[in-house]
């Protein structure tokens, strides 16, 4: 089912993101040298914010500024090297667009140093368990604030991962981090909820989280589904990683179909078509949308 999205608003500092009837495009701007798909391309800055622009102009709705790979096997980046790469990206496109940008990051430094130079949202691979501070800068500045699931550490998770029902061990994980978050002074309207895919999770889990991902929009928040390129989709039609795009294509429309929020993609014009027509046909069908109230 298709979500409500007229139902949706997010609160993010001093903005209010509203959901105009359809998912959101956010694109991916990766200020690393070992991201697992740009492979350094936007390590300088002006490379980083020129990439971020087109972004936008390709209809990007958010953008996603990240200075930390977190693919499978990575090592940690220290602090001064993760704020050295973000955050002038992040103060250099809050000024040149109009559009929220997130700064994917799971250290509290980082995401006070991004949110004074201009983001509104902070996402936090590791749910707000990573950094204790976390949580008390979120509340206190009013970001918004992307939950994923992960098992284990991007080092760690993709080893022998296990789950006796992914879909229900998921839904108590972000019952029990809204609740976390919420008694720690974090608005509902300011939270948003991401599976994880491919995040200490095998092929099997992937798809059956795509295939029920209706099931967590019973929580009433957004959900960010990152599905761009990613290896679950190398491994159902063995291509390499930049020639995923249609196998992307295929797990978008399917994430629209269930309920996604924000799409989080690499190939910002193509995904936002897809989206676009996943949702015209959703529409004709004439059935009735999936609540998601926030």
């Amino acid at each position: 089912m298709l979500a409500d999205y007229a139902t949706l608003t997010r609160r993010a500092t001093d903005r209010l993101i509203e959901f105009p009837g359809r998912p959101l495009i956010m694109g991916v701007v990766n200020v690393t040298p070992n991201s697992f798909f740009d492979g350094g391309r936007y390590l300088e800055p002006a490379a980083a914010v020129a990439h971020a622009l087109r972004l936008v102009d390709e209809g990007a709705d958010l953008l996603d500024i990240g200075a930390e790979s977190t693919q499978p096997g990575a090592d940690p980046v220290d602090e001064a090297e993760e704020r050295r790469r973000a955050i002038p990206v992040v103060a250099a496109v809050a000024k040149a667009v109009r559009v929220p940008i997130s700064i994917d990051t799971s250290k509290a430094t980082v995401a006070q140093a991004a949110l004074d130079a201009g983001a509104a949202l902070v996402n936090d691979v590791t749910a707000l368990r990573g950094d204790g501070a976390m949580v008390e800068i979120i509340a206190r500045m009013g970001a918004g604030i992307v939950l994923m699931h992960m098992r284990g550490t991007p080092r760690t998770m993709q080893q022998e991962p296990r789950y006796e029902d992914v879909v229900g061990e998921l839904a108590t994980f972000f019952n029990e981090r809204i609740h976390f978050a919420i008694s720690r002074g974090v608005a509902h309207t300011q939270i948003v909820l991401d599976p994880g895919i491919g995040f200490g999770k095998l092929l099997e889990h992937n798809l059956t989280l795509l295939a029920q991902l209706d099931q967590f929009t019973r929580l009433g928040c957004p959900l960010l589904v990152g599905v761009s390129h990613k290896a679950f989709l190398g491994q159902l039609v063995d291509r390499p990683v930049q020639e995923r795009q249609w196998a992307t294509a295929a797990a978008v429309a399917m994430a629209v179909e269930r309920g996604a929020g924000i799409l989080r993609v690499h190939d910002v014009r193509a995904m936002r078509e897809v989206m676009q027509v996943t949702m015209a046909i959703g529409h004709a069908t004439g059935r009735p949308m999936k609540a998601q109230h926030a």
